[in-house]
């Protein structure tokens, strides 16, 4: 190796260790966040019981975060530009852990409603500030890796809150689901304010007001109508009013924000053919993703008999699988780009449904670990990487606005994939007869994976088409 080979060597390395508390940071304040709301779905039955209501009440509890949450992240870009990443992150972990202490101490359905609409107005912006943040203090060069590192709490907290949930609620009790929020929270309060960099804010930053109003409307109005989809159907009132309502919405918000000098969302990336494709390719594989993993529980559970805490510890290997796939997945992406990466990982997804739509009551433990591990290396191998490679292709300046058009577009595709895996699943259910067998229920769930590998299979087609590397560009769309 030569001495200025080995000199950019010293200085890649030195970055990486320099970055390495700031990426700790955002991780905890990220992990703190998912895992509350994969704990809830394991918890909805004993909330029912607890709160002595019906799951339609219950359910609000989720879906009110949802939307709350939808809502807030469009302006997490303009606030981090005004009062800084930093203190914006901090503000946003000590409100999601006060109202989590409230949802702890709620004593009706109505109060835990409420004060998950106040978790999720603090959670939604801690992903996109903290994704913006990692970007620009990373080494070009090693973006794949670092945020491949970024996207480890996206992969383990989906699979570590039904394992958490399962035991919180069999040995302690449901209140724990919440105050287990507080140590977690303090910590990644505290690992924020000593190691996020500070950062000035841009006080001459203007709020589109006018975009900050249609921005929430549209997002949880479209998250409303698809989560009312999974209840009730498409066909159901509620949900094609919502529909219409948050189609022509997002259609005035689009026109207005292309007519502004300084928009809350820069809408502007998507005059690059690279953005677009790498977005596309990224809704797809998350509907695929989100879609399939919230079917592993519910599978365990009504076919194989399983306990929540039982079915937690089934996809152990899903996790080990899913932290090789990330830390393996960031190392390609710097060396490779994101082509090989994206196939090999949506190839392992697609081979992983493949192989679930043929699960019956009967189906080998092993059968099925397995299945859900390979189903865990193509999330690692992906999910960041391709998120790591639209930012990549939008200006460098703009990554602070573009993540929280990423993040609203995830959380409703990936509300998208669970709709339609749920409703798919529920109707293949209401087709078997009223006495049926745990075979043929095993059949109805194997149907539905049918589903999601049809996504996966559009986005492993679209991956073919990735070009072999997309260096940031430094020119605004504004300046052009």
């Amino acid at each position: 190796m030569g001495p200025a080979n080995k000199t950019a060597s010293m200085q890649s390395e030195f970055s990486l260790k320099k970055i390495l508390p700031v990426l700790l940071a955002v991780t905890s304040g990220m992990f703190l966040v998912i895992l509350d709301s994969t704990i809830m779905n394991v918890a909805v039955p004993k909330l029912v019981s607890a709160f002595d209501t019906n799951l339609s009440t219950i359910q609000w509890v989720i879906t009110a975060y949802t939307l709350s949450l939808s809502a807030i992240i469009p302006l997490a870009g303009w606030f981090s530009d005004r009062f800084s990443s930093k203190r914006m992150f901090m503000t946003s972990i000590v409100l999601f852990v006060l109202a989590s202490v409230l949802c702890a101490l709620a004593q009706t359905p109505e109060q835990l409603i409420i004060f998950r609409i106040l978790q999720g107005l603090g959670g939604g912006m801690v992903a996109p500030i903290g994704i913006a943040t990692v970007f620009s203090v990373s080494p070009p060069d090693k973006r794949g890796s670092v945020m491949g590192i970024l996207g480890i709490p996206m992969l383990l907290a989906p699979i570590l809150g039904p394992v958490l949930s399962g035991w919180l609620i069999e040995f302690i009790n449901w209140h724990w689901i919440f105050f287990i929020n507080v140590p977690v929270g303090f910590i990644a309060l505290l690992m924020a304010w000593r190691y996020l960099p500070t950062a000035k804010p841009k006080h001459n930053s203007k709020l589109d007001v006018v975009g900050a109003i249609l921005a929430p409307i549209s997002f949880a109005s479209l998250v409303f109508a698809v989560h009312q989809a999974g209840e009730k159907g498409w066909s159901n009132a509620w949900t094609l009013g919502s529909l219409i309502f948050g189609i022509v919405m997002l259609t005035i918000f689009i026109w207005h924000e292309l007519q502004q000098k300084y928009p809350l969302l820069e809408l502007r990336v998507f005059r690059s053919p690279a953005f677009v494709h790498g977005i596309l390719v990224a809704w797809l594989n998350q509907i695929a993703l989100f879609g399939s993993i919230l079917l592993f529980p519910l599978y365990l559970q009504q076919v194989k008999g399983l306990s929540p805490l039982e079915a937690g510890l089934y996809v152990i290997p899903q996790a080990i699988l899913s932290t090789v796939g990330i830390n393996l997945g960031g190392k390609l992406f710097d060396r490779y780009g994101v082509r090989p990466v994206a196939i090999m990982g949506i190839l392992s997804l697609s081979g992983s449904l493949l192989a679930l739509t043929q699960v019956t009551a009967n189906t080998s433990p092993l059968y099925i670990m397995c299945s859900f591990a390979f189903a865990g290396l193509g999330q690692g191998l992906t999910m960041m990487q391709i998120n790591t490679h639209v930012l990549k292709s939008a200006p460098k300046e703009l990554v602070s606005r573009v993540t929280p058009i990423t993040t609203s577009a995830q959380q409703i595709m990936s509300s998208f994939g669970v709709t339609i895996t749920m409703a798919f699943l529920a109707e293949k259910i209401r087709e078997l007869p009223s006495q049926h067998t745990l075979n043929q229920l095993g059949y109805a769930f194997g149907s539905t994976f049918w589903i999601t590998l049809g996504f996966a299979i559009a986005a492993l087609v679209l991956s073919l088409f990735f070009a072999k590397r997309i260096e940031n560009k430094t020119a605004s769309p504004q300046s052009k």
